[in-house]
């Protein structure tokens, strides 16, 4: 298969995602803003990414960090300006670089005008939002919030249940109403026409629920939440859409789509979505039972054992498991194309979870940074990611911003029975704070983030690991992903090249290889991906070395470095 053919910008670019609120504050109030982005976009420039994402910067009381919109055409107060936003596109742009805004439709804020006259029967949208009527002791069915508790909230104003697949101030919006969905697409018609090059659309495989909101089955250390996602007008919906705004316009479409296998996937391409969001791979590190679960490490061992060892329990991955993930969906796709992320705002950092922060944080921080641009996919970097940002210790409750881990800890706490200090070790390997806390800019106060107070605390080792250090330093691994970001974009071969799986297997368990081939060029991706030294008994060591995470001089044959990563030439 060669897929040069169907060339397109957003397979050969590379995404940089920015949450703004952590970013870089440039008026002191302790949040970042737009014009934070704005004093750095020559960073990124200098990097080499070619599509910035931003998520939301729209109008919120920040329930889930914007991710519950107030006012879908305002700009939050905290992040700046209209004005402000118009000059961060207009400094992209003249950069030959383009901007993607989050998208959230399922669900608005509980503050927005609409669901405010959606609770007042008068007020012209009462079916705006999916409303059940019945006694406020007992909800309309039993499903739960994917935030933890019931996804039902009784209103006392209008004296019915509302709906919410996350957090009660996150009511769902009814997309059987054809009102709400024309006024959905006058709404991104506004973003389109304004110029942005594309929309990341949160939860998507949400918005279409099925009829008559059924229960769902339950069992002990189980729930259904497939009747969740793609309902059975979400293919309706997505055609509708791409028809009324963004088949007009040459963007990027990107759908985070929970639930959707494949086969499902193919479907929204066929929609006129580019890519999606899936997350079968990022499920690897998680034991049985799912993210929150301490059953497969154990209250004791939680209260006992030493953080190294914590760490290294909470983040186990067999190597067989990731690339079981990543070629399900390589192939399962066909000629549709993929993204790929290892790190994002929903996510822990990328080296604490697939690395080692401790002992090989720069060697581990390459290796992922090799795996994640040699794939067929468009490459997601999350802010942070190319300094080699890390997990941070999160020392009391009161410390943690994360919604989802809010509700997680206090359940956790309350249905083990164990004080704070036990639980900490899961919101340091599975709280989203972890990705939100600020950029690390310099050895300064708060890290160069903000001359205030940070909404959010910075991670205690910044002095060490900051931009400025690493921007100094050409073996650091901010120039390693902007040496490899201009090889992948000089190399047909690591974009559109076919794949052919190698490793792992029962004698290399840690060791992964893939080969991508194009017209009689071929690349071999070798990964060490341990803390031991490993040596091949293989003829590739003979090919030349075209990039690698160790310097020459540090290469030792057959025998492979911690965490030592090689894109070997082996064409013909």
């Amino acid at each position: 298969m060669n897929t040069t053919t169907n060339r397109e910008w957003w397979k050969e670019a590379a995404v940089y995602q920015i949450y703004p609120r952590s970013f870089a504050d440039s008026d002191g109030d302790g949040v970042g803003d737009l014009r934070g982005i704005v004093d750095r976009i020559d960073y990124l420039d200098r990097l080499g990414v070619d599509v910035v994402w931003i998520c939301p910067v729209y109008d919120s009381p920040n329930a889930d960090m914007g991710y519950d919109i107030r006012d879908y055409r305002t700009i939050m107060d905290e992040m700046g300006t209209m004005a402000d936003w118009d000059e961060l596109l207009a400094e992209l742009h003249d950069r030959d670089m383009r901007l993607l805004m989050d998208l959230v439709v399922n669900h608005t804020s509980d503050e927005h005008e609409w669901f405010q006259e959606s609770r007042d029967l008068d007020g012209g949208k009462d079916d705006w939002y999916i409303w059940r009527e019945g006694s406020p002791e007992e909800p309309p069915n039993n499903w739960i919030s994917l935030f933890g508790g019931p996804a039902w909230t009784y209103d006392e104003v209008r004296e019915a249940w509302y709906l919410h697949l996350f957090d009660e101030k996150q009511p769902d919006l009814n997309w059987e109403n054809p009102d709400v969905r024309d006024a959905i697409y006058d709404m991104m018609n506004f973003w389109l026409e304004k110029g942005i090059d594309g929309f990341r659309m949160d939860a998507i495989s949400c918005i279409s629920k099925p009829p008559g909101l059924p229960d769902a089955d339950t069992g002990e250390d189980w729930f259904d939440m497939d009747l969740y996602f793609n309902g059975p007008r979400i293919h309706e919906f997505m055609r509708e859409m791409a028809a009324e705004t963004f088949e007009n316009y040459d963007v990027m479409l990107i759908g985070e789509t929970p639930g959707a296998d494949p086969e499902e996937a193919k479907k929204y391409y066929e929609d006129g979505v580019d890519m999606v969001v899936h997350f079968d791979h990022m499920d690897v590190t998680y034991g049985p039972g799912g993210k929150w679960s301490p059953d497969y490490v154990g209250m004791e061992t939680l209260a006992s054992a030493g953080d190294d060892e914590l760490d290294a329990m909470l983040n186990t991955m067999d190597l067989a498991d990731l690339q079981a993930a990543i070629r399900y969906w390589d192939e399962g796709v066909g000629d549709e194309w993929n993204c790929l992320y290892m790190g994002s705002h929903d996510q822990t950092r990328a080296v604490s979870r697939f690395g080692d922060d401790r002992q090989y944080r720069r060697e581990s921080a390459k290796l992922v940074a090799t795996f994640l641009l040699s794939q067929r996919a468009t490459p997601f970097l999350y802010q942070g990611d190319e300094l080699g940002m890390t997990n941070a210790d999160w020392d009391s409750a009161d410390d943690i911003r994360d919604v989802e881990a809010r509700g997680q800890v206090e359940m956790l706490m309350a249905d083990h029975d164990v004080p704070y200090e036990t639980i900490a070790p899961f919101v340091r390997n599975r709280s989203r704070d972890n990705a939100r806390t600020p950029m690390q800019w310099d050895d300064g106060e708060n890290a160069g983030f903000t001359d205030g107070d940070p909404w959010i605390q910075v991670n205690d080792n910044y002095p060490e690991i900051n931009a400025a250090e690493a921007l100094d330093d050409s073996d650091s691994i901010y120039h390693y992903y902007r040496r490899l970001l201009a090889f992948r974009r000089e190399s047909d071969v690591l974009v559109y090249g076919d794949t052919e799986y190698v490793l792992p297997d029962e004698t290399y368990p840690n060791v992964w290889a893939h080969r991508r081939t194009l017209d009689g060029e071929s690349v071999l991706v070798v990964l060490n991906w341990q803390g031991e030294e490993r040596t091949l008994d293989t003829d590739w060591v003979d090919a030349p070395v075209l990039f690698g995470n160790y310097a020459a001089s540090e290469r030792d044959g057959a025998t492979l470095r911690p965490y030592e990563a090689r894109i070997l030439d082996r064409s013909e």
